[in-house]
């Protein structure tokens, strides 16, 4: 139950990260994110829990978005960084990095 927990709580935290890495090749709508993030070993998600993020950022203005048609149904709004959300993305991917570094210093360490 206690790795259950951490795992949840892992993933909960990167989420945002994830998102935000997925959008910065080019502008993505939900489904195509969730797909994206699943292809993930270990990162489970889904529409619900994509959406408020997304949502979120665009309050924050780290995306906008456009609506546009789509072949298959309905159309499909298409999520996209802001300079500002780059500017997160870039300081949240540093900041990561650091960590992981860190992390993999005190494993050597003790090991």
């Amino acid at each position: 139950e206690s790795s259950d927990n951490w795992t949840t709580h892992l993933r909960k935290g990167i989420l945002e990260l994830c998102i935000l890495n997925s959008l910065s090749g080019r502008p993505r709508y939900g489904y195509e994110i969730v797909r994206t993030l699943g292809e993930i070993e270990s990162l489970v998600v889904s529409e619900g829990t994509i959406y408020p993020i997304l949502n979120r950022f665009k309050r924050e203005e780290l995306v906008r978005t456009t609506n546009e048609e789509s072949p298959d149904g309905p159309p499909r709004t298409y999520y996209e960084l802001t300079d500002k959300g780059r500017t997160q993305l870039s300081w949240m991917n540093d900041h990561w990095q650091r960590l992981l570094n860190g992390i993999e210093n005190l494993r050597k360490e003790l090991a």
